[in-house]
C-alpha cells in the first residue's frame, strides 16, 4: 500500500492562478502564477492529500475578472477507511464565487463571446493615470454600495486569502448604510486589445478602505451639544467626521515592483487630504512590505514640506545651562519646532504613530553620516559626553536618539516600568538602535535612487523636478534585506491608541 506521503502535495504549488483575455480561437493567458498563501483553505501545513500530479487552476478574466477553477491530477487515492482523499469541490467553494464551476468549454465560450468586453470599464470614476515603463495605467475608485463595484470585489476577493497574510474577504452583505463607509479602488493596465470585441483593460491590483466616525469634542474638552431640528434629516456616512483606513491592499505579483503600491497609496492619500470630512489616513494591520512601501511614499509627500520650514534639531535647546547640565526632561518643544509640526501632520492627515516614523527619519538624515551610528560615530566617546560633545551634529544624534527614547517610552511605558532601571535602559537602548538601523536602510535606499534619477536626468536633459515617485519605485524594487525593519523590542507599532472608537463588529482584512 502506498505511504500517505507518496499522496501529498504542496498546495501552494498545486494551485495556479491564470488571467486570461479573449484571443481569436479562445482565451489566451496574460500572466500565471502560484499564490503566496493557501492555509486559510487547505490548513496550516498547505498540503493536499489524494492526488498525484495535482493542478487547480484559477482562471481569471482581465477585464470583469469572471472566475473559473478547473481540477485535474494524474491519478487519485482510492478510500481506504476513514481515510479519503480531500474533496477539492467542497473545499473551495466557501472560498470562491458560485459562478466559478462551470464546465471548462463553457467558461471559454462565455469570455470569448462576452459581448460587453469590449466596452467594459471599471466600475466608480476614475481618479488617477499615469505612465509606468512606457505602460498606461488607470486607478477608479468606487463605493462598495455600487453592485457593479461589489460584484467586481466579491470575485477579487479570493486573492486576499492567497496573499494577503491572516487576511480575510470583506463581508459584502452588510445594510447599505454599511457599506457606504467603504470605497474600493481598482488599479488597471490599458492594454492593446488582441481582437475587436476584447477590453482594453487588465487587472493589476486592488485596495479596500473605510472610514469609522470620529468622535470629536469642544475646544473645553466637553461632548460637542448641538441643536439640531427633530426628525435629523438624512445623513450618509460621508458627511461625517471620520478616519480613514486602508484595509485590503494588493498589487498581483505580475505587476509587483514597478510602483503601482505606491501610486495606489498616494492616490489614496491625496482623496484622503481632500476630503474636509477626513481627519488622517490610517491601515489596519500593516505587513513589513507594507510598512516600507509607505514609509517610502510619506518620505517623499512629507520631506519637500520639513525642508521648506528648515526643520532640523536645535542642538542647544538650553543654551544657558546645556553645558552645565541636562535638563531633567527632554525639551522636546525646545528641540523641534512642536507647534509647526502638528501643523503639518494634520495638514496632510499622516496618523501620529506614522508621522513620527517619517520625521525621526528625516531629522536623523540631516545628520551627516559620520555623525551618526551607521558612519561608525564614537559611541562611547558620545556616551560620555553627551549633549556636552564639542561637534554641533554629535549633540544634534545625542538628542536625535533621547527624542526617539521619549516617543518609545511613552508607548511601551506600563511595560518599562515593571522593569528593573537598569534593564529598562538597556532595553530602551537596544530598540532605539534597531529603530535607527530599519531608518538607515531606507534613507539609504532613498539616496540611490535620487542618485540614479538624477543620472537619467542629466543623460536626458530632463528637469531635476521629477519626483522619485514617478519613477515606478515601490518597497518591492528594495531587496529584502534592505528593507526598514521595525524590529522592536519595546512596542513600537501602528496606531493601536487610534483604536479606541472603532467599532468591533465587523471582520476585517490585514493588509
Amino acid at each position: 500500500m502506498a505511504t500517505k506521503g507518496d499522496w501529498t502535495c504542496d498546495a501552494n504549488d498545486a494551485v495556479q492562478i491564470t488571467i486570461v483575455q479573449p484571443d481569436e480561437q479562445k482565451p489566451k493567458t496574460l500572466s500565471s502564477f502560484h499564490p503566496q498563501f493557501t492555509y486559510p483553505i487547505f490548513g496550516d501545513d498547505e498540503t493536499i492529500f489524494g492526488y498525484k500530479g495535482l493542478i487547480i487552476r484559477l482562471r481569471v478574466a482581465a477585464h470583469d475578472l469572471r472566475p473559473h477553477v478547473h481540477i485535474s491530477y494524474d491519478e487519485k487515492f482510492r478510500t481506504v477507511g476513514d481515510t479519503a482523499a480531500v474533496d477539492l469541490l467542497k473545499t473551495l467553494k466557501p472560498w470562491v464565487p458560485e459562478e466559478s464551476f462551470l464546465t471548462l468549454p463553457d467558461y471559454e465560450k462565455a469570455v470569448q463571446e462576452d459581448t460587453d468586453a469590449k466596452d467594459f470599464v471599471p466600475p466608480g470614476k476614475l481618479v488617477h493615470n499615469y505612465v509606468t515603463r512606457g505602460r498606461k495605467y488607470e486607478v477608479w475608485a468606487g463605493s462598495l454600495a455600487d453592485p457593479a463595484v461589489r460584484q467586481l470585489l466579491d470575485r477579487a476577493q479570493v486573492f486576499v486569502s492567497l496573499f494577503i497574510e491572516a487576511g480575510t474577504p470583506l463581508e459584502t452583505n452588510d445594510p447599505e448604510w454599511t457599506l457606504e463607509r467603504w470605497t474600493v479602488y481598482f488599479v488597471y493596465e490599458k492594454i492593446t486589445p488582441p481582437n475587436p470585441s476584447a477590453s482594453q483593460y487588465s487587472i493589476v491590483g486592488y485596495a479596500t478602505t473605510y472610514r469609522w466616525w470620529l468622535y470629536q469634542k469642544d475646544p473645553r474638552g466637553k461632548a460637542a451639544v448641538r441643536d439640531d431640528p427633530f426628525p435629523a434629516p438624512e445623513i450618509k456616512p460621508a458627511q461625517l467626521p471620520g478616519r480613514l483606513r486602508i484595509a485590503q491592499f494588493l498589487i498581483l505579483p505580475p505587476h509587483q515592483g514597478s510602483g503601482h503600491g505606491t501610486h495606489l497609496y498616494t492616490t489614496i492619500h491625496t482623496a484622503c487630504v481632500d476630503d474636509p470630512t477626513v481627519t488622517e489616513l490610517t491601515v489596519e494591520d500593516p505587513n513589513e512590505a507594507f510598512d516600507a512601501l509607505r514609509d517610502t511614499a510619506d518620505y517623499h509627500i512629507l520631506s519637500p514640506e520639513l525642508l521648506k520650514h528648515n526643520v532640523n534639531i536645535n542642538h542647544d535647546p538650553h543654551d544657558a545651562y546645556s553645558k552645565k547640565q541636562r535638563p531633567r526632561r527632554v525639551p522636546t518643544s525646545a528641540l523641534i519646532p512642536t507647534k509647526l509640526l502638528q501643523e503639518i501632520r494634520a495638514t496632510y492627515k499622516i496618523a501620529s504613530t506614522q508621522f513620527a516614523h517619517i520625521l525621526e527619519m528625516f531629522l536623523l538624515g540631516q545628520i551627516p553620516l559620520k555623525n551618526r551610528h551607521a558612519g561608525g560615530a564614537n559611541m562611547s566617546r558620545l556616551l560620555v559626553k553627551k549633549f556636552k560633545a564639542d561637534d554641533p551634529n554629535e549633540r544634534r544624534y545625542y538628542w536625535w536618539r533621547m527624542l526617539v527614547k521619549q516617543r518609545l517610552y511613552k508607548r511601551s511605558r506600563d511595560i518599562l516600568i515593571q522593569l528593573e532601571m537598569s534593564e529598562r535602559v538597556e532595553k530602551l537602548e537596544e530598540t532605539v538602535t534597531n529603530v535607527e538601523e530599519g531608518y538607515e536602510a531606507l534613507l539609504k535606499v532613498f539616496m540611490a535612487r535620487e542618485e540614479a534619477l538624477k543620472a537619467k536626468q542629466e543623460e536626458s536633459g530632463e528637469s531635476s523636478e521629477t519626483s522619485v515617485l514617478d519613477e515606478g519605485s515601490s518597497s518591492n524594487d528594495t531587496p529584502r534585506d534592505q528593507r526598514a525593519k521595525r524590529k522592536f523590542t519595546v512596542e513600537d507599532d501602528d496606531e493601536d491608541e487610534e483604536d479606541e472608537e472603532e467599532p468591533e463588529t465587523t471582520k476585517r482584512p490585514k493588509v
